[in-house]
C-alpha cells in the first residue's frame, strides 16, 4: 500500500503560519523524506511478526526434539529395568517351586516313614 504525503499543503500552512517559501518548501521535503523512511506498514509489520513466529517454532521444535530424546532414553531405562525385575521375580519363582517341591518330597518321605513304624 502506498502512502502520500502531502509537501504542498505542508509548505503551503508553514508559509500562512510566516515561514518564508523556499524554508517551507525545504522543510515540507524534509520531512516527507524522514517520515515516508520510517514509515511502517502492515506488511512490514506481518513480516516481522512471521520472522519472530517462524523463530519461536524452531526454537519450540529444537526443543520438542531434544525433550522427546530425554524421554526416549528415560522410558528405555525403564523398560531395562522392569525387564531386570520380571528376571528376578521368574528365578524366585522357581526357587520357591524347587523348595516347595523340596518340602512336599520331605513331606512325604516322613509321612511314609511314619507309615511304616505303625
Amino acid at each position: 500500500m502506498a502512502f502520500a504525503f502531502d509537501t504542498l499543503g505542508y509548505a503551503k500552512r508553514l508559509q500562512e503560519a510566516g515561514v518564508p517559501v523556499g524554508q517551507a518548501e525545504a522543510h515540507a521535503t524534509a520531512a516527507r523524506d524522514f517520515i515516508m523512511a520510517e514509515l511502517v506498514t502492515k506488511a512490514d509489520l506481518k513480516a516481522t511478526i512471521d520472522a519472530a513466529v517462524a523463530r519461536l517454532d524452531a526454537r519450540i521444535d529444537a526443543h520438542s526434539t531434544r525433550l522427546d530424546g530425554r524421554i526416549d532414553a528415560l522410558a528405555a531405562r525403564t523398560d531395562a529395568r522392569i525387564d531386570l525385575l520380571e528376571s528376578k521375580l521368574d528365578k524366585l519363582a522357581l526357587q520357591i517351586t524347587v523348595r516347595l517341591g523340596a518340602v512336599i518330597a520331605a513331606s512325604v518321605a516322613v509321612l511314609a516313614a511314619l507309615a511304616k513304624l505303625s
